[in-house]
C-alpha cells in the first residue's frame, strides 16, 4: 500500500453512482441478465491483458453465487474508472472479484455496499488495497488503521478469534478447578 492511489472521495462517488443496471440478476444459467464473466472480460481487454475462457470459468456459478456476481458486477464499475486504469492488471482484477469479493458478498448484500456509506467505503479501500494502493492524503498507516476499523470481515474475525479465546480460557478455569479438587481429594485421603 505505498503507492497513493487517487483520492478516496472520487472512488466512493463512483461506487455511489454505479448503474441500477449492475444491480440486475446476474446470469446463472439460462436466468438473470448480468453476464458478469462479460463485464469481467471487457475490463480485462480493457487494461490489454484479456482473461481467458478458464479464467471466466469462476463467473457461471451456482444460484446460491448470485449476490457474489452481483458484488463482482459493481467491483467491476468500480474498477473501471479511469483513476484505477493503470494500476489495474488482470492478476489483480481475477483476485478482487473472485476472491475479495466473493468474501466480502458473505458479510452483505450486494447492493448494501452502495447504499451504505461505511460499506461503501470498506469495499473501496479493501479494492485500493488488492491493488497496493492507499487513498491519497493518507498514510500507508492511516490507511490500514481505516480499513482494519470498516473492515467487517476483520470485525468477524476478532469476534471469532475472542469467543475461541474465551472457550480456551472456559477450559482452563475447569481443568483447574478439577485438579485443585482431586489435590484436595488426595491430600484429604493421605491424611
Amino acid at each position: 500500500m505505498n503507492v497513493p492511489a487517487p483520492a478516496l472521495e472520487t472512488l466512493l462517488r463512483r461506487l455511489a453512482d454505479t448503474p441500477r443496471d449492475f444491480l440486475d440478476a446476474p446470469r446463472l444459467g439460462k436466468a438473470g441478465s448480468v453476464h458478469v464473466d462479460a463485464l469481467v472480460f471487457d475490463l480485462s481487454h480493457a487494461i490489454g491483458e484479456a482473461c481467458t475462457h478458464a479464467e471466466l470459468a469462476d463467473f457461471s456459478a451456482r444460484p446460491e453465487d448470485a449476490n457474489w456476481l452481483t458484488l463482482a458486477a459493481i467491483g467491476c464499475w468500480l474498477l473501471a474508472d479511469e483513476s484505477l486504469r493503470g494500476h489495474l492488471h488482470k492478476a489483480a482484477l481475477l483476485t478482487c472479484t473472485t476472491r475479495t469479493l466473493r468474501e466480502l458478498a458473505g458479510e452483505y448484500a450486494a447492493e448494501r455496499y452502495i447504499l451504505d456509506p461505511e460499506r461503501r467505503e470498506e469495499m473501496v479501500r479493501i479494492v485500493l488495497a488488492d491493488l497496493q494502493l492507499r487513498p491519497a492524503g493518507e498514510t500507508e498507516a492511516q490507511a490500514q488503521d481505516r480499513l482494519q476499523a470498516l473492515s467487517s470481515v476483520e470485525r468477524r474475525r476478532i469476534i471469532r478469534e475472542a469467543r475461541e479465546a474465551e472457550k480456551r480460557a472456559r477450559e482452563i478455569r475447569e481443568a483447574l478447578i478439577k485438579k485443585a479438587a482431586a489435590e484436595a481429594a488426595d491430600k484429604y485421603t493421605r491424611e
